[in-house]
């Protein structure tokens, strides 16, 4: 293996890190961004039952707004159920605009990484062969230089390829993921409204 990096040049000292930074993105993201750890599925069922048996205090707005990204949403929401619908709608709107940085976390880098890979593989390329043309213009030509010049030029462009190929299909599941999950907390949220909505509208009509 240290032959193959070091047969590739001294921009292989560029590409490995990126390819251990898109390795370690990778995984991040592939664990934090669980539909069980984002969005539970539970999570509006609870709040439900909790509004039903009138049990819903801050304590517990507390703890579904540590649970997840979610729970970070809907608290706003709770925060704010005894104000007017269009209230509750832009406090959650508003934490849901500050949520979507921190699942899209990295991902950026990711795309980064997707992007200068292929040209540093191609800037390992270009300098083998000016090793290899060297050794052509010099003496004859000496075919070890020659051997060498080849060498780096193809081992840099598939190193800075094997990277970029993976990370760039990661960056676009990663990033479809993403608005899956989006559109899932906006409908929760949503489904939050109706029913804080449905609570007021209740106590309003009781007699």
């Amino acid at each position: 293996m240290f032959e193959l990096i070091k047969a590739g040049g001294w921009v292989m000292w560029l590409i490995i890190p990126c390819s251990i930074a898109a390795v370690a993105i990778i995984g991040e993201r592939l664990w934090s961004l669980q539909k069980k750890t984002v969005a539970p599925a539970n999570l509006v069922p609870q709040v439900q039952q909790w509004l039903a048996r009138h049990e819903l205090d801050d304590t517990r707005i507390r703890l579904v707004r540590e649970s997840s990204p979610l729970g970070r949403i809907l608290a706003a929401g709770l925060a704010n159920r005894e104000h007017s619908r269009e209230i509750i709608k832009e406090s959650i709107e508003d934490a849901g605009r500050h949520t979507v940085p921190d699942l899209e976390r990295y991902l950026r880098t990711l795309g980064t990484i997707a992007a200068i890979s292929p040209f540093l593989g191609l800037l390992g390329t270009v300098f083998g062969m000016i090793t290899m043309f060297s050794g052509i213009g010099t003496g004859g030509g000496d075919p070890a230089r020659v051997a060498n010049g080849i060498s780096e030029a193809l081992v840099a462009t598939a190193s800075g390829l094997l990277v970029a190929i993976p990370s760039l299909m990661f960056y676009r599941y990663l990033r479809g993921r993403v608005q899956n999950l989006l559109l899932d907390m906006e409908q929760e949220s949503m489904r939050l409204v109706e029913i804080l909505h449905g609570e007021r509208e209740q106590e309003a009509g009781a007699p």
